[in-house]
């Protein structure tokens, strides 16, 4: 419950000031992806402001992720590896118990009383 009381603290004023932001900056800006001219570029792409703003920091978010994900790539194949390591040791655990419920006790092995000879 109060994980989401949090969350909800935390996303409604950042939703707030997002249409804060996209009200405030609506001009249109030329977004051009031909270095060479300037002038009349091969591909142009006129967006508002925010929209260009929040493309971007949604490509950084992704590139972020990715990056993360291929960088974890190790530990993920190593938690496989340990898992299916486990997973086999547990099946010999139980096929081992399972053998010595099968097997029959050995007779009992009669003890004898030791006495202690008397101090002289």
């Amino acid at each position: 419950m109060i994980r989401k009381i949090a969350v909800v603290l935390l996303l409604v004023p950042l939703a707030i000031l997002m249409v804060m932001f996209a009200v405030a900056n609506r001009a249109s800006v030329v977004i051009s992806l031909d270095p060479f001219s300037t002038d009349a570029p091969a591909f142009a792409a006129h967006v508002p402001l925010f929209l260009a703003l929040l493309l971007a920091l949604l490509v950084g978010v992704l590139a972020g992720g990715i990056a993360a994900w291929l960088r974890q790539s190790k530990w993920r194949r190593a938690a496989r590896r340990l898992e299916r390591d486990l997973r086999v040791a547990r099946a010999e655990a139980e096929d081992a118990q399972r053998r010595l419920a099968a097997t029959p006790a050995p007779p009992a092995i009669p003890t004898i009383a030791y006495r202690r000879p008397p101090a002289a």
